[in-house]
């Protein structure tokens, strides 16, 4: 694929979250499989049965199918956790380029803000990368809704057993 010398803008998302930045960048994380929507977002479709997320610098993101095979979507560049992950992003069967996806958690009144930044759009060449980036900017949207309800509702799972836990005797 031939890189665009025009660049591309960003696409860009923010999101308040009440959790910490340590719960909020594990659900992100090592949790992608509790609420990724891989009826919308997949490489397998129908097919698709779950997602792995390898952590650590040279870790993948990996769609799992129903037949055991794998597609790698992504493959970890910077691994800080609970403030930052990396993610060289390619999720197609056979890439010919990757975008980057750089998410960071920091601390907010109430809670974290995640900051999500997909660029490097260039790299598909103008044309290709300008779509791409149009899908993404409302593809994110899409995707993030159940990462937000997730992280509600992990919130309210913890606060009921912090709260059983000191009822204990």
């Amino acid at each position: 694929m031939r890189r665009s010398e025009t660049p591309i803008e960003p696409v860009r998302k923010e999101r308040r979250l009440a959790l910490g930045p340590d719960e909020a960048f594990a659900l992100f994380t090592a949790g992608m499989g509790t609420w990724w929507p891989l009826a919308t977002h997949s490489i397998g479709s129908d097919d698709a049965t779950g997602v792995r997320f390898e952590e650590g610098v040279g870790g993948r993101v990996m769609e799992i199918a129903t037949d055991g095979r794998e597609h790698a979507w992504a493959d970890v560049l910077t691994w800080d956790p609970p403030y930052r992950v990396v993610l060289s992003w390619h999720p197609t069967p056979e890439p010919v380029a990757a975008s980057t996806l750089d998410v960071r958690f920091e601390t907010a009144a109430e809670g974290c803000l995640l900051r999500l930044e997909h660029r490097d759009w260039e790299e598909f060449g103008g044309q290709l990368g300008a779509e791409l980036r149009a899908g993404y900017d409302s593809g994110w949207d899409l995707v993030l809704r159940p990462f937000e309800t997730r992280a509600r509702t992990h919130r309210r799972q913890s606060r009921t057993t912090v709260r059983e836990t000191l009822r204990e005797p």
